[in-house]
């Protein structure tokens, strides 16, 4: 049922809403932009080489991320119009979309972590034991704040807002999914700070070539940006559910802090996470390109070869 209404008392929650929106539109707006700069890193070495499980993990995270943020845009901005039901449907949808990306992102990290630890059964079974143990009780997690989760359509001043209630325990069951995804996040970056600096200095004691080196290099970087940026969106949800943020929700100091949660969510999930995968397979193809030793690199590009054109018809 729709509600109509002119009532001032909701003019708080519409210039809420308005600036809320701005943040989204800008959020949305840069990881298009950033697909749009990779594009074409992405036709050479995502689509034209040998389909594998990394290229469907590439895609799959960096078109949901596109849909993420269209659907976001709909259900966010107060000028676009929609139904009680069509705004519950593509608020799960948006939100489902975050459950199904975060598993896609562990599976790149697993994959990068089991190729530096030299594809130690060991350490696959324990991250794996890990990841399906966090993973399973945040579905689950999820699973039951969908169950709860209500809409309604109100039309105010001419604006249309989609009102999403989650239910009384949301706020403690969201908690203990970021609590859960920190600590993978944190157990990850420890093993491959451990590995990479194990490998820098068995190099240089035996002054090693400087490939497997170089390769470790690239993937500690894109690693430790992809974590702190986690680090902060964690930081900025844990504090979403603080008693200071909730007293006063619709201030402008509240909006401009969940705006900026949203815009490093955006960045972490669809800018960086497709990036751990493009970075390595970008460093593999100059080494393919500038050296007949780039073979060393294989294992570590997902134990995948990636054959670039070089012009030469190599």
């Amino acid at each position: 049922m729709t509600v109509v209404s002119n009532d001032p008392s909701w003019w708080p929650l519409i210039n809420a809403s308005l600036i809320a929106s701005y943040f989204v539109v800008a959020g949305s707006v840069a990881m298009i932009y950033d697909w749009g700069l990779t594009f074409g890193k992405e036709i050479e070495l995502i689509w034209r080489q040998r389909w594998s499980l990394m290229t469907f993990l590439y895609l799959s995270v960096r078109y949901a991320g596109i849909g993420h943020a269209v659907i976001n845009i709909l259900i966010s901005v107060p000028t676009i119009s929609a139904t009680d039901a069509v705004s519950l449907i593509m608020y799960k949808t948006w939100d489902w979309i975050g459950v199904v990306v975060e598993p896609l992102l562990g599976v790149i990290i697993i994959a990068r972590l089991h190729a530096m630890y030299q594809r130690s059964r060991k350490v696959l079974i324990f991250l794996v034991v890990i990841f399906l143990a966090s993973t399973i009780t945040s579905v689950v997690i999820a699973a039951i704040i969908t169950t709860q989760t209500t809409g309604e359509e109100f039309v105010l001043s001419g604006t249309y807002q989609c009102m999403i209630d989650v239910g009384g325990d949301s706020s403690f069951l969201s908690t203990m999914t970021w609590i859960l995804g920190t600590v993978w996040e944190v157990l990850t970056l420890c093993l491959a700070v451990w590995i990479a600096v194990k490998h820098f200095r068995e190099l240089r004691q035996h002054s090693t070539s400087g490939i497997v080196g170089d390769c470790f290099t690239v993937l500690m970087k894109t690693h430790v940006s992809y974590f702190v940026s986690f680090l902060a969106v964690s930081c900025f949800q844990m504090g979403l559910f603080s008693p200071t943020f909730s007293a006063n929700p619709y201030s402008l100091e509240s909006q401009i802090y969940d705006g900026l949660s949203q815009i490093f969510l955006f960045v972490q999930m669809f800018v960086l996470g497709p990036r751990l995968i493009l970075g390595v397979r970008e460093y593999h193809a100059e080494l393919v390109a500038n050296s007949d030793t780039a073979t060393a690199m294989t294992s570590i590009a997902f134990e995948e070869r990636v054959h670039v054109s070089t012009g030469s018809s190599v």
